[in-house]
């Protein structure tokens, strides 16, 4: 895997949602790198080995919701944590948390599965999801997510994202404490 500065120069055969992620980035003038991977990054060994090429924060990125499916977060959170509904349940008055299905992930953020992203956000135009950040994550200067596919990964200053991506697409977040795995 390469790194690359900013969008492929030829994006012929690549998914419209990740073109327009790019279009997105560009018109905002965010920074942001690129690599691209044969296997796509759908679990936590593949997610390390694209770390080392990216030299940021991978985020674990969950789509959840509550009981009632009535209530849609998407949680930010570095890949040592590990996820406990209770812990986060108490945090954001929810109860009963779950995985949200696949066709709600489509409907709200356009991501298939295995493809999760802060990126999303820019396709939830009615604000029906609410982004959930673990602390820990904003403390890197670097983090790393999909363009929304899982074929490609990239490299963004963290306060771009927080402070001009969010803005842009009209989220908001909130800060939650994750306990680490050894905790």
């Amino acid at each position: 895997m390469e790194l690359y500065n900013g969008r492929p120069e030829d994006c012929s055969g690549r998914q419209e949602r990740e073109i327009r992620t790019y279009d997105f980035l560009d018109s905002l003038g965010i920074q942001y790198w690129r690599t691209d991977h044969e296997r796509p990054a759908d679990d936590m060994e593949a997610c390390r080995e694209i770390d080392a090429v990216l030299g940021a924060t991978i985020c674990k990125n969950l789509f959840l919701c509550n009981r009632q499916q009535t209530a849609f977060y998407l949680l930010m959170m570095p890949d040592d944590k590990v996820f406990k509904t209770k812990e986060l349940s108490s945090q954001i008055n929810s109860a009963r948390l779950s995985f949200a299905t696949p066709d709600h992930m489509l409907e709200y953020l356009d991501i298939l599965p295995g493809s999760v992203s802060v990126m999303g956000l820019m396709n939830d135009k009615e604000n029906h999801v609410k982004l959930l950040v673990d602390e820990d994550v904003l403390k890197g200067e670097f983090l790393g997510c999909h363009p929304c596919i899982n074929t490609s990964s990239l490299k963004l200053y963290t306060k771009d994202v927080f402070e001009r991506f969010l803005p842009a697409v009209h989220h908001d977040y909130t800060v939650v404490h994750l306990v680490g795995a050894d905790a």
